[in-house]
């Protein structure tokens, strides 16, 4: 396999890598909060899941063996389907990141 092959996942990497730290910036208690979390990463994932897995059954796109890895689940690559667990969460913390600056909490705040 090739580099090509790993641009899907170094970009969730990357996406993880940037908002994980807010976490302990913020002093988020997302991760403390684990049932929740999972049921909105369902919630959100699942429907466009579902979305995807159909449009790819019936030929409305599909993915380049070139460029993404070999596992597949349902005919999806297994880094299409965690998209769809890595981005619900980071748009989580990103939002709960922007609602403790806004409430003046974290270890570093934007002070006026």
């Amino acid at each position: 396999m090739s580099l090509v092959h790993w641009s899907y996942v170094a970009m969730l990497a990357f996406c993880l890598v940037g908002t994980l730290p807010l976490v302990w910036l913020f002093r988020l208690d997302v991760l403390r909060q684990p049932g929740r979390l999972v049921l909105t990463v369902l919630a959100a994932g699942t429907p466009y899941l579902v979305w995807d897995l159909w449009a790819t059954h019936v030929g409305h796109w599909s993915f380049d063996a070139g460029q993404t890895l070999p596992w597949r689940i349902a005919g999806l690559p297994l880094e299409e389907i965690s998209f769809f667990v890595v981005i619900p969460l980071v748009g989580v913390l990103t939002y709960e990141a922007v609602a403790a600056v806004r409430a003046g909490r974290g270890r570093w705040v934007l002070r006026r």
